[in-house]
């Protein structure tokens, strides 16, 4: 599975997170905080595309999806423990540790791979 295919929708859901989060609750740093980083994933999701598209990998993506998704985990899991609300800082602190792990499996094992040309025989 490719980076992006995880990452563009990792990074929209924090988005509509932040804009929730304001509409209800008029939070600022929910907005900033979400769209932030969220917005940063998307690009970071939309570089890999593009240079997986060149058969090649981006590997400022790869650092900026994974170093956003260990600060993610990192202030979203101190939030929980600090209020024990599993909305949002629990699901986030989750998510995040998850795309983390994925993030560092991409890294450690040499990025998107591409597939191989193969010849149809007719």
């Amino acid at each position: 599975m490719h980076d992006f295919c995880f990452t563009i929708p990792y990074g929209s859901i924090l988005v509509l997170g932040g804009l929730i989060g304001y509409a209800k609750k008029g939070s600022l740093v929910s907005l900033a905080g979400g769209s932030g980083a969220g917005l940063l994933l998307v690009l970071a999701g939309y570089l890999s595309l593009q240079s997986f598209k060149k058969k090649q990998n981006s590997r400022f993506a790869f650092i900026l999806e994974t170093v956003t998704a260990i600060i993610l985990t990192y202030v979203m899991g101190q939030r929980y423990m600090e209020t024990s609300k599993i909305m949002p800082a629990g699901i986030v602190a989750a998510i995040s540790a998850f795309m983390t792990a994925f993030y560092v499996y991409k890294v450690t094992t040499g990025g998107n791979h591409f597939p191989a040309n193969s010849a149809k025989a007719d």
